[in-house]
């Protein structure tokens, strides 16, 4: 039987786990090399993969194109806003209970814990995530305005290229990549530390991850009279490999492969995935709203729905560029907790811990999501003969 991504990605974590408990550090040491390499290579190769997708599909689309960005980004931020007061209205009933006697302690960085590799070499992308966007927006909406086919074709080339790049060299170096990270955190020690105090946190967090994808799929399954159970175990390969890169972004193409799976058109999934990848975070929301109220109760403050609605309203705007980096999403989010909710070093520092101790399942959640959102916006979208695959039988 051939050994599927899902599988080696599943066995990428356990031999980290498991070598990183006992290996020298000099072995550690070299996987933190390479890990360090691959990350800046996908650092790099993220703007691309998002030119390369978002603007031959929009310039593919004609008129479609605008109509299908409005109803995508609508999901999408309606889902995140969503999740924050989810994870707020559970926080304010069950963490009375569940930090009842805690007390607060302060953790150190929990990156100072992590190996250094032998060397690094920068790979500084072209532009930014939200240049990226930008262009491809520009781009795509202009090719879907014009009649010439010089420069759509040119993107549909340059798509092809990524697609290859995806397919030869991203995907098969993906589990290795996971192993090092997940060994190098398992040596270091520092999630472990920081889990053994919020453990019934982390818990509520992850069942609230769990609870919302569990509502995502059940409205995309409504639509599409579809088991939504059976939606979400097709989309386990890019929770796992989201798992262990920590980054959405990086997981589009898995994410994108398993999204053509549940049966969305060929179009609206090259064109809604790396959109959603970049502007969709309701796990990240999720988890840093529940450790925002968290900190603050250990602190012995409140936070009211008056405060935490202008909070969760700005976080699901401020972190539109936060997935292309790994633990991007609450650097993000730092000045909102400093400014709007009062947060101080001290509270900041042990928000950063919390948050990077389990960053791999609020990452997890965005791009699992990403799937029952591109569902409904292909729904939502109708039937309009210009998003239909140029060739059925090849779609097939």
């Amino acid at each position: 039987m051939k050994f599927g991504l899902l599988p080696r990605i599943i066995a990428a974590i356990a031999l980290g786990i498991l070598l990183g408990s006992f290996s020298p550090e000099w072995l550690i040491q070299l996987f933190a090399t390479f890990n360090g390499l691959f990350g800046n290579f996908l650092g790099f190769a993220i703007p691309l993969i998002i030119i390369g997708f978002i603007a031959p599909g929009i310039g593919s689309m004609g008129k479609g194109a605008g109509k299908l960005l409005g109803i995508t980004a609508g999901f999408a931020y309606a889902s995140t806003i969503t999740a924050g007061l989810v994870a707020y209205f559970s926080a304010t009933v069950l963490y009375p209970i569940l930090l009842k006697n805690q007390s607060f302690k302060e953790f150190e960085n929990p990156e100072d814990a992590l190996l250094s590799p032998f060397f690094q070499v920068d790979m500084p992308p072209v532009m930014g995530v939200m240049t990226a966007l930008l262009i491809s927006f520009t781009l795509g909406l202009g090719l879907a305005a014009i009649k010439g086919n010089t420069l759509q074709n040119a993107m549909n080339d340059f798509r092809d290229i990524i697609e290859k790049l995806i397919e030869k060299v991203i995907i098969p170096l993906l589990p290795v990549h996971i192993f090092g990270i997940f060994a190098n955190m398992t040596q270091g020690g520092q999630v472990g530390a920081i889990i053994s105090v919020f453990a019934k946190v982390f818990v509520m967090i992850i069942a609230l991850h769990l609870l919302f994808l569990l509502l995502q799929y059940s409205a995309a399954g409504s639509l599409m009279k579809a088991n939504p159970l059976r939606l979400m175990k097709n989309m386990m390969p890019a929770y796992f490999t989201a798992l262990g890169t920590q980054s959405s972004a990086s997981t589009i193409p898995v994410t994108l492969k398993q999204v053509k799976k549940l049966g969305a058109r060929e179009k609206v999934a090259d064109f809604s995935v790396p959109l959603l990848a970049t502007i969709h975070l309701s796990g990240s929301t999720i988890t840093i709203v529940s450790c925002a109220i968290a900190v603050m109760m250990l602190q012995g403050q409140t936070a009211s729905f008056a405060e935490i609605l202008p909070f969760i309203l700005m976080l699901g705007i401020t972190m539109i560029a936060a997935p292309g980096v790994p633990g991007g999403a609450v650097m993000a989010a730092l000045g909102l907790l400093e400014s709007m909710l009062g947060f101080n070093e001290t509270m900041l520092a042990l928000m950063i811990a919390l948050y990077l101790a389990q960053d791999s399942f609020g990452t997890a959640c965005n791009v699992t999501g990403d799937g029952a959102l591109t569902l409904l916006s292909d729904k939502a979208s109708g039937k309009d003969k210009k998003l239909q695959p140029q060739s059925a039988a090849k779609a097939g």
